[in-house]
């Protein structure tokens, strides 16, 4: 899934004088309508977030109490519900449910176990406040969700390491490749990485190609459009390659995962991690304040600039019972004075454009760089066919420990994008 950014207007510095009001006034019973025949509504959230996951009840329990209804919220395992929803979608399917936004809805929207909320869109005028980010829950058209939390991808680093390194955050190639010389000189690892969930490998593919061959021609990849033979990716490998034979990239990476590797982050084992802003659950909270963001660095200065940015979502399954209590409830949550609260834990670049700044400097830092990105993908495995998707994690993180194999492993890949796009 791909969509153009558009600027975000300044509403959502100025939503701060009257935040607090509009809060007070939903919470201490804001006339709401009442859902036919007071059904239940059931939820299935995949939070693994505690404190974003108390105040998804706490705004469950608030509109039950308002609304008359009882509202149940089932929490799964992040990993679990990745199988999970396949099965329940199906047969068995709650009223609302939590996913990812891009190929990943499209695929069930296919299927049909998405319901069409075009009209809450309407009704609720989500396009003004949404603005492109509509377009990662738009197929042919049409809504079949709300984005919820983003994350921006981009390179995390300690600011009093780089402070003892007399370094800078590298803004181009030739300054990374510098700020790894000087890494090694102080025998401090340049880039933190843990392969063995196997995505963490994808997300430099990415950042790379989007730097080196832009966005038209990554999402032509994504859909199957280029070979990965094509010439046009031999430079990707080859920078890539580089970095490998350099030493950038933690030893041994296929044996641990991000959050191993965001460990060596925190404790000063490495100078910096690509990863989302969830990368904060490896540092004590007293040390937060020390993490830092850049965006990855320019390749190619002929390139626009394209990010990285993926979007989870909420759902209203087809096969839902009580989809009119459900569209009341989604309508609730999604307001800023509801859904403001609930990112905020999980460190969440908020897809509507009209929330208060956040406590988080982090967040702030990736709505700064999307405010002047040019457009944006979302994450290999999110993007691509589920078939190519795990051909290319498992491929790429094998480049990583043996780039030798390069040629076979994008024969490899090859040979899969023939098969799944019957070439």
């Amino acid at each position: 899934m791909t969509f153009n950014l558009l600027g975000r207007p300044s509403s959502r510095r100025t939503f701060l004088k009257g935040a607090g009001a509009v809060s007070a006034t939903a919470l201490a019973g804001f006339p709401m309508p009442a859902i036919a025949q007071a059904q239940d509504i059931n939820i299935i959230s995949d939070e693994n977030n505690a404190d974003a996951l108390a105040i998804l009840r706490k705004i469950g329990d608030d509109f039950g109490k308002q609304a008359g209804v009882k509202v149940v919220i089932n929490n799964m395992d992040h990993e679990a519900h990745k199988t999970a929803i396949r099965n329940y979608l199906v047969a068995g399917a709650p009223d609302i449910c939590f996913w990812f936004s891009g190929n990943r809805m499209r695929a069930f929207v296919k299927r049909g176990l998405f319901d069409d909320i075009s009209d809450l869109f309407e009704k609720e005028k989500y396009k003004d406040v949404l603005g492109a980010t509509a377009g990662s829950v738009t197929v042919d058209g049409k809504q079949y969700g709300l984005p919820t939390g983003g994350t921006l991808w981009g390179m995390f680093y300690r600011k009093d390491v780089f402070a003892q390194l007399g370094a800078t955050a590298p803004a181009n190639w030739d300054d990374f490749l510098a700020y790894g010389a000087k890494c090694k000189s102080a025998n401090l690892t340049p880039i933190a990485m843990g392969t063995k969930e196997l995505w963490p490998a994808a997300g430099w593919f990415d950042q790379m190609n989007l730097r080196i061959n832009g966005l038209d021609k990554h999402m032509a990849l994504m859909n199957g459009e280029i070979s990965y033979l094509d010439p046009s990716l031999k430079p990707v490998f080859d920078q890539w390659e580089t970095l490998i034979k350099q030493g950038f990239f933690t030893p041994d990476n296929t044996s641990f995962g991000w959050q191993e590797a965001g460990a060596l982050l925190a404790q000063k084992k490495a100078g910096m991690m690509n990863l989302g802003a969830f990368v904060r659950s490896a540092f004590p909270k007293e040390e937060l304040d020390l993490l830092a963001f850049a965006p990855f660095p320019t390749i190619d200065p002929k390139v626009g600039r394209f990010e990285e940015f993926s979007l989870n979502s909420v759902h209203i399954p087809a096969n839902a019972k009580n989809k009119q209590g459900a569209r009341e409830f989604l309508a609730y949550f999604y307001r800023p004075e509801n859904l403001g609260p609930y990112l905020e834990p999980g460190g969440n670049v908020p897809p509507r454009n009209d929330l208060p700044p956040s406590k988080d400097p982090l967040v702030n830092a990736a709505v700064d760089v999307l405010k002047t990105v040019q457009g944006t993908s979302q994450y290999y495995d999110r993007d691509s066919d589920p078939d190519m998707a795990q051909a290319g994690l498992v491929g790429f993180q094998e480049f990583i420990a043996k780039p030798e194999r390069r040629g076979a492993i994008l024969q490899r890949l090859e040979g899969t994008r023939k098969r799944i796009y019957k070439l």
